[in-house]
């Protein structure tokens, strides 16, 4: 496989994620399963989204990408003004500590670091799910690059270091997947590059044997939500199966199954991509006219990406 079409498996499918696991937010473990018992899930809709259509997960990407190709090249303040400008717009959804660190009113290089200095809790999964176009545009640089700049997009948001260092490992284990090699046999040597402080608990949470259910956090926190998405890569044997192990853990249902599509989107490819998924999808922009983004579209970022 190309890795134009890794890449494209990136992008789109977590985005396809994120619409699928979307109408499944805040339920409960099992859910999914139930409401499709051969596995197969539909894009159903519900909990205010339409069918396929992608939430802030997918938007924020897009913000991501575009500002990367269209400033060529990683522009800060640029990318921190797109996400300003979309979050004013009032979007479905945003999260609280992003709402917060954009709105506030702070300058870009340091509203996320005061944010997190007054609030001490900012280990939001945030920064994990809007990571695909970032990671596929910064792959060719190898792994130092790739990781440096996870940390630094990272950081316009999240000023817990923990997020840094989990975005940086999921940059590197998508740039090991668009080589085609293993993502998963990649954990130890990026383990090796996370930041002393963060590298213990990263390593417990990524290793073989951690199970969704040896959480302490909710998954919406970026430890467990990374480890999940690695567990249903690491469970499951297609992108239709790791999505839909994804999802049925519950909780933050987008985000895991976001950041899990983008993973086994890269390691099974646009091919494995079912058109019942790919053909509703759909990404709103809030503050950026009327602009709608489809499946197409996002395949064309993921080129111009990489």
């Amino acid at each position: 496989m190309r890795v134009e079409d890794r890449a494209v498996g990136a992008v789109l499918g977590s985005a396809i994620g994120d619409a699928l696991g979307a109408p499944f937010e805040f339920g409960l473990p099992g859910v999914f399963r139930e409401r499709f018992p051969d596995g197969a899930g539909e894009m159903c809709g519900g909990g205010g989204w339409d069918p396929g259509e992608a939430t802030d997960d997918t938007q924020m990407a897009v913000l991501v990408g575009e500002s990367l190709v269209e400033r060529g090249g990683l522009d800060l303040p640029d990318m921190f003004d797109r996400f300003r400008r979309w979050a004013a717009a009032e979007p479905k959804d945003i999260g609280l500590q992003t709402e917060a660190v954009l709105l506030g009113g702070d300058p870009w290089d340091t509203a996320a670091t005061r944010h997190f200095e007054v609030e001490i809790r900012a280990a939001g999964n945030g920064s994990l799910m809007r990571a695909a176009t970032s990671a596929v545009h910064f792959a060719a640089g190898g792994r130092a690059v790739t990781m440096a700049a996870a940390r630094r997009i990272a950081a316009l948001t999240h000023g817990d270091p923990a997020t840094w260092e989990g975005t940086a490992v999921l940059h590197e284990l998508i740039r090991v997947a668009l080589l085609g090699d293993d993502p998963l046999a990649a954990v130890p040597a990026a383990l090796a590059e996370v930041a002393a402080p963060h590298r213990e608990r990263w390593a417990r949470v990524l290793a073989p044997g951690w199970r969704p259910e040896d959480a302490t956090e909710f998954n919406g926190a970026v430890w467990p939500c990374l480890g999940s998405a690695l567990w249903a890569l690491r469970t499951t044997s297609a992108y239709e199966t790791a999505l839909a192990a994804a999802i049925d853990l519950g909780g933050d249902t987008d985000t895991v199954a976001a950041v899990t599509g983008m993973l086994a989107g890269a390691v099974y490819g646009p091919a494995a991509f079912p058109s019942r998924w790919t053909a509703p999808l759909h990404v709103p922009l809030p503050g950026f006219g009327n602009r709608v983004l489809s499946a197409d579209d996002l395949r064309d970022l993921a080129l111009a990406l990489i």
